[in-house]
Parts: structure tokens; C-alpha cells; sequence
């Protein structure tokens, strides 16, 4: 997932069952830490617990982003931030558990009554809408609005973003569907039934145990036909959820007030909170002063979760007084560049290794605040990834700055003695990205590759610009600084939608953002096809293996954050599903 997915190292316990294994969560509270809340503020007091708990409602939680993120629209939105965020005004068929913790990362029921029902070799699964549940606007959901949220999130012109999965695992679907074009949704009548207003079935293409994983996707959020505004519908995604859209600029933020068509009693199992009165987000909030706000409590929360700024980090952690309002925790993401095999020459494998040789890992680590910021990255699972393996086939630990005579040989193999040039892009306002392009452009120029630096917006970087084909390969991006954490903790969940090339779209939106490995494909494959959990597992350490020898990765670090809980926030705690954290259970402390 963009920036941030899922989870922390209980997460590996629940472990998704692909195959014909039955799929489960963990309820481990996290390395044994217990969940039972604290009030005094120290270092890493909402990891593995809720730290100030309450059950009190009231005040405004305010939010704030650098930049505004993909979509609001849960047809639309890839975005770590966004999926915690989404779950306060929309509700998929399941959830992760609003819970500290292990118990965050359970999927339980959320829209539907329960987990889904599987027949016909895990082909098929069935779900009943819960009753009493219903739009802000009074209108009963019913089963079909699930259906037509979910063949809208499959129409990739209109909806660039989010994951492809129901596109790539439902039934037959054509490969260009639009329920815009095809209203009577003909197209996907094999895929997806409902045959009465509580009971949605789907039919996929292959057994896939793992399909609550699916469920809990934002794209199961219903949506009613009569509303859809199609690429406007992100201005007011119609509610399900406690909150509901009091205003959206896209300029500005958004701003969340409850919705007084939400029930409690239909929500049982989330976990949600809904404390706060109102919920607002400002946008194009510079990085620094985000952090001094949150430092100075004129804010509650850094949505995008990635943790305060390098320079802050120092700060925090050299301050006892301030080091006691953060928490570090590791996670199953990588920041990571892709070398780009459209741009010549890196269509060349030898050019790509030599880019590795060539780089200061330790550099990259820099860009991220130093060791609390991740370790450095050998190879792409995380270690808290089920069933990773790390290894170190370029010799990264070893030569942390880099090994520039094997640098020179790869260049002479490719062809490219003296060098070359290409340019890099990165996320214009993310300063760590920023940092790591600098780096990877002082380090590389020692053997001759020369990069220029090119920044996008985050909003639409993978829509029109580094997950854009043919904008990428027009524009030299030879090299894409990006960031991925798992959509869920095994290896398809972390590895398929960068890795797979038959995701990749030419419209936009992709997040596999050039990497087209034939054998990759094959060993995906294979992996879905395979029962046994343990072999299943090493097939996916040979796709990253296979990803790394052909070079189209530089790793960079295994992601850690160092987030700031200001004395604002009560009831905070690490979410070991949206790796930060949980939105849906933050309250305000009175004035």
C-alpha cells in the first residue's frame, strides 16, 4: 500500500491462508506487551496499548497533511492514511479490528453479519448484509449498493487507484468494464449475484481462502447509483459510517461531523469509537510545521503516519520530556526506488546492478532520520512480512556506502563505461524522498551515472506521472523513488501489486511502477495455486529473490516511524493493521 499498510511484528501470526487454507487472526496482544492503558506519558506508550483510554466524546480532532492525498472515494484511494481514515465514514463488508496490538489485526465483520461464507473450493463466498444499517440520508443499504461499489472500483479509466484485486480475481469480468457504460452491470452478472437485498455472492476465478481480506477492502463500501457522481463523488462519498462529509475544498481539507444515521447497535465488531464531535483535515501543511504544531498541541495528528521529519526525530529523541510523546514501532514496509527497465538503459540489467553497487545505503537510511527511521534493506520482504527471508546478494550490509568497482564493472557490461544520465523522481512534498533522490544523486555521480531530480505531486504521482507508463518513459524517469507497505502480512499481500506486471495499467494509478519479470508472473502463480503454507512461503522469498536478481529494486530501508502523541489525544494507540495510528478509536482531551 502506499506509504503505509499493515503491520507490526504480531501481525505475522495472522498470517492469510491463500489456497485452500483456512484463513484466521491473531489475538496476541504484541510480543506480550499488555494492552491495558497507561496515562503517563513515556516512550512508545501506545505500542501494544492504548495509552490515555476513555470512552468520552466530545471536541474537534484535527488533522493535518502535507499534501492532499489520491481520493477520498473508497472506489479510488491506495493510500495508507486514507484506509484508516475511510472506515470513520464508510463501512466495507469487514474490518480490521479497531484494537491495540495483536487484536488489530483481526478481520471481523463489519457491513456484512459475518466473515464470509466459502463453498465450491473457496470459489465462492457468500455475505448477508447487516439490517438496520443505513445511508446518511436514511435510505436502507442493501446488497446491490455493495455490488455497484464494487464494479465501480473495477472501472480503472474512471478509478485509476486502488488495488486490482477484484479485477483480477472476480469471475470473467471484461477488461475494460464500466458500470458507466454498462449500467445493467451485464458484465459482471457471473461475478457478483444478489439474489435478495441482504445476500451478495462472489464468484472467482480461482479458489482464494484469503477473500475476507478482500472484503475489507474500502471498495466494498456501498454506494447508492442515484448518487454516484462519478469522478465527483470523492466531494461527498455518501456516509455508512459515524461521520459523514460536512465539507470537502479540494484545496483546503475536509471536515467530518456525525452522521445521525449511524447506529452502534449495527456495529458490534469494529471496534470503532467515533469520540470525537468532528474530525477536520487541513492539507498543504508544511512538514515543519506540522511537527511544531503537533509539538506545541495546535494539532492532534500527522495523517499521513509516516512519522516527524529527520530533523525532528533528532530533536525528539535528544528531549526526555519530548521523546516521552513518541512511538517507534517497525512495520512490513519498504522504501524503496524502482529502476525503471522502459528507460534505456536500464532496460539493460547490468546498467540496474550497477545503480545498486553504486548507492550509499547508508545514505538512504540518513533520508529517513538514521536507524530509528529503518534498517537498511537487503533485499524486499520486510523481515515482519510471514515467511521473509532476508538475504544479501549485493553485499549492502558489507559495503554500506556502496562498492564502486563493481559499480564500474556493471557499467563496462552494460555497455556504459563512462556512465550515464536519467532522471529520478520522488514525491514533492515528502522531504525524506527528497532526501533519498539527493542522496542517490551524490552517490551515484562517483561512477558516472548523473541524475536530475524530478518532483511530482503526491496526489497524482502514480495516476500521471511515476505510475503513468508512458509519462514515466517519456520523461526518463529511470528511477522512481516509491514506498510500499503489505495490504495484508504474507507475501502476496506485500508482494503482488508491485511486482506482478499484469497489474500494470497503461492508463495510470499502477503501483507497480515498472518491473515485468515473466518468471515473477510464474512464481505468482504458482504461489496461488500451492496449499501447503511453508512451500507456499518460499515461493514468494524466490519471487523477491527473482525481483532482486534482476535488479529491479533498490532497496532502501525497512521502514520505521517515529511518530509524536501530543497531550491533546486520548486513547491512542499503534494500529498493527494501518501501521500507525487507529483513527477510528482517537479522542480529544477537554479544554
Amino acid at each position: 500500500m502506499r506509504w503505509n499498510r499493515i503491520t507490526t511484528a504480531t501481525a505475522v501470526s495472522a498470517v492469510v491462508a491463500l489456497g485452500l487454507a483456512a484463513c484466521g487472526g491473531s489475538d496476541d496482544a504484541g510480543g506480550g506487551t499488555s494492552t491495558a492503558g497507561a496515562t503517563k506519558a513515556e516512550y512508545n506508550a501506545a505500542v501494544g496499548k492504548v495509552f490515555k483510554p476513555t470512552d468520552q466524546k466530545g471536541g474537534t480532532l484535527r488533522m493535518a497533511i502535507t499534501e492532499k492525498w489520491d481520493s477520498t472515494d473508497p472506489a479510488d484511494t491506495y493510500y495508507g492514511l486514507s484506509w484508516n481514515l475511510i472506515r470513520n465514514y464508510v463501512r466495507p463488508l469487514t474490518v480490521f479490528k479497531a484494537a491495540p496490538g495483536g487484536g488489530g489485526t483481526e478481520v471481523v465483520p463489519d457491513l456484512a453479519e459475518t466473515l464470509g461464507v466459502p463453498s465450491d473450493n473457496a470459489k465462492t463466498w457468500t455475505y448477508k448484509i447487516r439490517k438496520g444499517v443505513k445511508f446518511e440520508d436514511g435510505t436502507p443499504v442493501t446488497s446491490k449498493d455493495v455490488k455497484y461499489a464494487v464494479a465501480r472500483s473495477m472501472d480503472k479509466t474512471t478509478f485509476p487507484n486502488g488495488p486490482t484485486y477484484f479485477n483480477d480475481f472476480l469471475l470473467d469480468v471484461p477488461k475494460d468494464f464500466s458500470p458507466y457504460k454498462d449500467k445493467a452491470l451485464a458484465g459482471i452478472a457471473k461475478a457478483i449475484e444478489t439474489p435478495d437485498d441482504q445476500t451478495i455472492v462472489f464468484h472467482l476465478n480461482k479458489p482464494f481462502a484469503g477473500f475476507d481480506y478482500f472484503a475489507q477492502l474500502p471498495a466494498t463500501a456501498p454506494v447508492p447509483a442515484a448518487k454516484d457522481t462519478g469522478t465527483k463523488y470523492q466531494l461527498h462519498p455518501i456516509a455508512t459510517g459515524p461521520y459523514k462529509f460536512e465539507s470537502n475544498d479540494p484545496n483546503k481539507g475536509i471536515a467530518l461531523i456525525r452522521n445521525d444515521q449511524y447506529d452502534p447497535s449495527t456495529d458490534p465488531d469494529s471496534g470503532r469509537k467515533a469520540l470525537p464531535d468532528k474530525i477536520t483535515v487541513a492539507y498543504n501543511v508544511n512538514s515543519a510545521d506540522i511537527d511544531n504544531r503537533l509539538q506545541s498541541g495546535d494539532l492532534d495528528v500527522d495523517i499521513a503516519g509516516t512519522g516527524v521529519t529527520a530533523e525532528t526525530q533528532a530533536k525528539v529523541l535528544a528531549n526526555p520530556d519530548l521523546k516521552a510523546h513518541a512511538d517507534n514501532a517497525a512495520a512490513p514496509r519498504l522504501w524503496f526506488t524502482v529502476l525503471n527497465s522502459d528507460v534505456k538503459p536500464l532496460d539493460n540489467v547490468n546498467c540496474r546492478k550497477a545503480v545498486l553497487y553504486a548507492a550509499d545505503h547508508e545514505g538512504y537510511q540518513r533520508a529517513y532520520g538514521g536507524p530509528v527511521g529503518g534498517d537498511i534493506a537487503t533485499n524486499l520482504m520486510p523481515p515482519l512480512v510471514a515467511g521473509a527471508e532476508k538475504f544479501d546478494d549485493y553485499g549492502f550490509e558489507t559495503d554500506k556506502n556502496g562498492n564502486l568497482d563493481k559499480a564500474k564493472e556493471a557499467l563496462t557490461a552494460c555497455g556504459q563505461p563512462n556512465g550515464f544520465s536519467t532522471n529520478i523522481s520522488y514525491r514533492a512534498d515528502r522531504p525524506k524522498e527528497k532526501a533519498t533522490a539527493e542522496s542517490l544523486q551524490q552517490s551515484l555521480k562517483r561512477v558516472g551515472i548523473n541524475l536530475t531530480t524530478k518532483p511530482y505531486p503526491t496526489g497524482d504521482y502514480t495516476k500521471l506521472y511515476a505510475g503513468k507508463p508512458d509519462f514515466a518513459k517519456a520523461n526518463n524517469l529511470g528511477l522512481i523513488v516509491y514506498g510500499w507497505g503489505a495490504d495484508w502480512p504474507d507475501g502476496f499481500g506485500f508482494l503482488s501489486q508491485i511486482v506482478d506486471s499484469r497489474v500494470i495499467r497503461a492508463a495510470g494509478g499502477n503501483t507497480n511502477l515498472g518491473i515485468k519479470i515473466p518468471e515473477v508472473d510464474q512464481l505468482i502463480d504458482k504461489a496461488l495455486e500451492t496449499t501447503d503454507k511453508t512451500a507456499r512461503e518460499k515461493i514468494w522469498v524466490d519471487v523477491d529473490k527473482k525481483v532482486m536478481e534482476q535488479a529491479a529494486v533498490l532497496p532502501g530501508i525497512w521502514a520505521k516511524g517515529l511518530l509524536y502523541r501530543p497531550d491533546t489525544l486520548t486513547n491512542v494507540f499503534i494500529s498493527d493493521s494501518q501501521n500507525m495510528y487507529d483513527y477510528t478509536a482517537l479522542g480529544v482531551a477537554p479544554k
